[in-house]
């Protein structure tokens, strides 16, 4: 008993651990309890959005005790949302959407990119990382919209 909780601590996750390992004795409050019950029978199982989303626990399907040197083989593309301030003028902001942030901040600064070309130089002001590119471009499009635009302007 002594060795589990020194391992698995006391929390929620440790709970999930010890339920999803098959070790008995889980103890403490759970508030995923309704999630974690079944209607069709009696056993324990996490709901069908925690199983759907998210991936691997560990990245690339490697074992924790691997030793990998260099860089992850199996490292994921993440599509950047962006928000740019013009330094010319500090009231005026950019957002964006792109795969090679500072690449794209070069392109707007050197004036490459017509809708940003008269309020040059920017600077980045806050960016966002997403790994799924659909998810990006409804972010994207949230931030553009006038709802979006007062979220920024009252968090920035």
């Amino acid at each position: 008993m002594s060795i589990r909780k020194s391992y698995f601590g006391h929390g929620v996750l440790a709970q999930l651990v010890e339920h999803r390992n098959g070790i008995a004795g889980v103890r403490g409050s759970n508030p995923l309890g309704s999630s974690l019950r079944s209607q069709r029978s009696g056993e324990r199982r996490l709901s069908r959005r925690s199983r759907g989303e998210g991936g691997p626990v560990l990245p690339c399907g490697h074992q924790r005790s691997e030793l990998r040197l260099g860089k992850p083989s199996c490292m994921e593309k993440f599509y950047y949302v962006h928000i740019l301030q013009s330094e010319a003028d500090p009231e005026r902001f950019y957002t964006g959407l792109t795969d090679d942030l500072p690449k794209r901040l070069k392109y707007h600064n050197s004036g490459r990119v017509i809708h940003t070309s008269k309020w040059k130089p920017w600077r980045l002001k806050t960016y966002m990382a997403f790994s799924d590119r659909r998810r990006a471009v409804q972010f994207e499009r949230y931030l553009k919209s006038a709802s979006g635009r007062a979220f920024v302007k009252s968090r920035l």
